[in-house]
């Protein structure tokens, strides 16, 4: 069972899209808006590297550029684009000596070229293939539109995280096609690296906020088709602060994902990371093995560039996994 130890980024919850489940995105005007600026995110990256943490995610909301009042806030920070002001971070994490991991949505295969020497993976959860109501006004979400940046993302050769959320409004039928559209990318690509099952979680003040969770017996319904659908190459993961996973991993589960010793979980900020030691004995005899946010067999493929390349061979064993001395 494996897992990365990161520190999670909330660069900025501005976003062009309404998903019905969100408790993130925020509008410009409203109590909480922010775009954190680098005297806020410089000492995160590098108490996370005193912490012994490998992994910076950086997460977004998605094209908020789009969103008035946006663009001011950039200009103050002295960036023209959110791409500038993120290939800024991205150099300064690698710098201070931890690892870049990008979620911002939907990007173009430009932005993609952009990032790719400055992350170890990337990442955009497809969540679904279905057009669900959850998704309404939301042009980020348009099934097709996830896919092709994550096709794009393999045509780079970008160790890619992309995943499932379960309980939104689809079927099990769209979760079978969204499960069997992964694979085929990645049958054609090699690049994803890992699947989460994620479990839909309401939220105060949204408009889902009455909405039924997913039953245990779906999401474990869920975990062993991913098994069955998926190439035998690609972990499978769910979110320990989120669900048990114990019961799960007989089931197909591979791993636990990115566990911050420092930040929360800014998502589902209700839902603290387990600590890693009380985790270990909740798992009894299935041990836990760290890993870099680049899975073992991309760190052996050398699927990264050279101005990552000596931070992950820095950090990382002969057989890929985190380096302990």
């Amino acid at each position: 069972m494996t897992y990365s130890k990161n520190v999670f980024i909330p660069v900025t919850n501005i976003c062009r899209n309404y998903c019905a489940y969100c408790g993130f995105k925020r509008e410009p005007e409203q109590p909480g808006a922010r775009l954190m600026r680098p005297e806020e995110i410089i000492p995160v990256l590098e108490n996370g590297v005193k912490a012994g943490c490998t992994e910076a995610l950086f997460t977004f909301g998605e094209y908020a550029e789009e969103v008035p009042g946006y663009r001011e806030w950039l200009k103050e920070l002295g960036y023209s684009s959110t791409l500038e002001y993120l290939l800024f971070l991205c150099e300064s994490a690698i710098d201070i000596g931890i690892l870049p991991h990008t979620n911002a949505g939907i990007m173009s295969r430009a932005e993609l070229e952009a990032l790719k020497p400055l992350n170890a993976s990337m990442g955009l959860m497809l969540e679904s293939t279905a057009v669900l109501d959850a998704h309404k006004d939301c042009p980020g979400k348009v099934p097709q539109r996830r896919l092709d940046t994550i096709r794009e993302a393999g045509k780079l050769h970008i160790p890619y995280t992309t995943g499932l959320l379960v309980g939104i409004g689809e079927t099990r039928e769209d979760r079978i096609e969204s499960l069997e559209a992964i694979a085929g990318l990645h049958r054609d690509y090699g690049h994803i690296q890992e699947v989460i099952v994620q479990n839909f979680a309401p939220k105060p003040g949204t408009a889902m906020e009455n909405f039924p969770e997913p039953t245990a017996e779906e999401m474990t319904d869920t975990i062993i088709l991913s098994r069955q659908i998926l190439p035998s190459d690609v972990a499978v993961q769910v979110a320990p602060n989120l669900i048990d996973p114990k019961a799960l991993i007989s089931k197909g589960v591979t791993d636990l994902g990115g566990i911050s010793p420092l930040t929360i979980d800014w998502i589902n900020p209700e839902a603290e990371w387990p600590d890693i030691k009380d985790l270990q004995e909740k798992l009894v005899d299935i041990p836990l093995r760290e890993r870099l946010p680049i899975y073992p067999q991309y760190v052996k493929k050398k699927w990264y560039s050279g101005r990552i390349g000596g931070l992950i061979e820095q950090l990382s064993d002969r057989e890929g996994y985190r380096k302990h001395l």
